[in-house]
């Protein structure tokens, strides 16, 4: 069976027309260059070139089989370059969870650059909660995930990214004065006291849907002297911010949520320190997705932690 050796020493012997140029292109002695084009005739059954003592020329094979020949080598060696950058995970693909909040904080500054390095790399992005995140990542589903800690499971490894403080989303055509807080609520994104919203319902999402934050967001509460009165669920936060803005109640929400400029709602700064609202990376520690380590390996780069401003 013949080589891909085989077709470059043909298409060389063809576009020199000389045995001897041929092999010194190729860095070959005559003899065995003329014995590997004999094997590749003899392995097609047809003579590639009419030699004489004099002159080489391509046969009507050889010149009708030379198109065929380039074509073959150029698809090699696109088939090389292929697999160098996947091995160097310039090439491939990776599926990519995200949490809402990531898209307004991480995801921003992180995949345009992943992009713009890594051009051949596909990144699929999809949407979920953290539970969710964690159970694809598990499971083989997703290679990585912008998620909320903890990340307890041990398959896992995990790369804090960004820190974020909560403010108070409040709806923003609630009447100046509102009966349920029993004191004015504040203009425009004036900060005020947590434990002003003592009395108010509050929209939150499932403890399983990010036990971390959920976790987080209650005991700030506590901190001020109150538990709060959850009322109505969601697992995403843009549903949660609907449904402030419809009326149905405040939320503590990552400050970056700010934002996605969503009308109808009023977000606030608070007095109190912020816990820290942490946003990371998890992958599972035995995918060896060369894709998936470049992504990793420019999130170190990123990994700045920074704290975002709250908006004034």
């Amino acid at each position: 069976m013949f080589e891909l050796r085989h077709l470059r020493y043909f298409v060389t012997v063809a576009e020199t027309l000389s045995f001897a140029r041929a092999a010194e292109r190729l860095h070959l002695s005559q003899p065995p260059l003329s014995r590997q084009i004999q094997a590749l005739e003899q392995e097609l059954g047809a003579a590639l070139f009419v030699r004489s003592k004099r002159s080489v020329r391509l046969s009507a094979a050889g010149a009708a089989l030379l198109p065929e020949a380039r074509r073959l080598l150029e698809q090699a060696e696109a088939l090389r370059e292929h697999a160098r950058r996947l091995e160097q995970g310039e090439s491939g693909s990776v599926v990519l969870g995200c949490i809402t909040t990531a898209a307004y904080n991480v995801l921003p500054g992180l995949l345009p650059e992943f992009q713009a390095q890594y051009s051949g790399v596909k990144v699929t992005l999809a949407e979920a909660t953290s539970d969710v995140q964690l159970a694809a990542l598990a499971e083989g589903r997703m290679d990585a995930g912008l998620l909320l800690p903890p990340v307890d499971d041990p398959r896992l490894d995990y790369l804090p990214l960004f820190r974020d403080v909560l403010v108070a989303a409040l709806p923003a055509h609630a009447a100046q004065h509102d009966p349920h807080a029993g004191a004015a609520k504040p203009a425009g994104g004036d900060p005020f006291s947590l434990r002003t919203l003592a009395s108010r319902p509050f929209i939150l999402f499932p403890r399983q849907a990010g036990p971390g934050l959920y976790d987080l967001i209650v005991g700030f509460c506590r901190q001020a002297g109150f538990s709060p009165r959850i009322e109505q669920q969601a697992t995403h936060m843009q549903t949660i911010v609907s449904l402030v803005a419809a009326g149905m109640g405040v939320a503590l929400v990552p400050a970056s949520l700010q934002t996605a400029g969503r009308a109808g709602v009023a977000f606030h700064p608070l007095l109190e320190k912020s816990p820290a609202v942490e946003t990371g990376l998890a992958w599972r520690r035995d995918n060896d997705s060369p894709a998936l380590q470049s992504l990793v390996n420019l999130a170190r780069e990123r990994a700045l932690m920074t704290t975002s401003k709250t908006k004034s």
